[in-house]
């Protein structure tokens, strides 16, 4: 199994922004009476958005530790694998 490389800060950027526009889109529909299961579908998505960030940020903060810790460490793989495997299911809307 292949480890997919970490998002770059610019790309969480990049995600971010999209979900400040989906949440301005939200906004509009508000203004304009959309039926509420819209809605939710639209808030869900701008939601899941900076969930991803916000796990995509733990697990970068979790490489950088294991990379600053003493010794060597033969379980990076299963670091990584592990890692990759909380960002592929985790989500914080469950």
């Amino acid at each position: 199994m292949t480890v997919a490389a970490a998002p770059t800060r610019d790309q969480l950027v990049t995600r971010l922004r999209r979900a400040e526009g989906q949440l301005r889109g939200v906004q509009r529909m508000l203004e304009d009476g959309a039926e509420c299961g819209e809605l939710l579908t639209q808030l869900s998505a701008a939601k899941a958005a900076i969930d991803q960030v916000g796990l995509h940020l733990i697990a970068e903060r979790l490489r950088a530790c294991v990379a600053d810790g003493e010794g060597d460490c033969d379980c990076a793989a299963a670091f990584e694998e592990a890692t990759a495997t909380f960002l592929r299911y985790a989500t914080l809307a469950r």
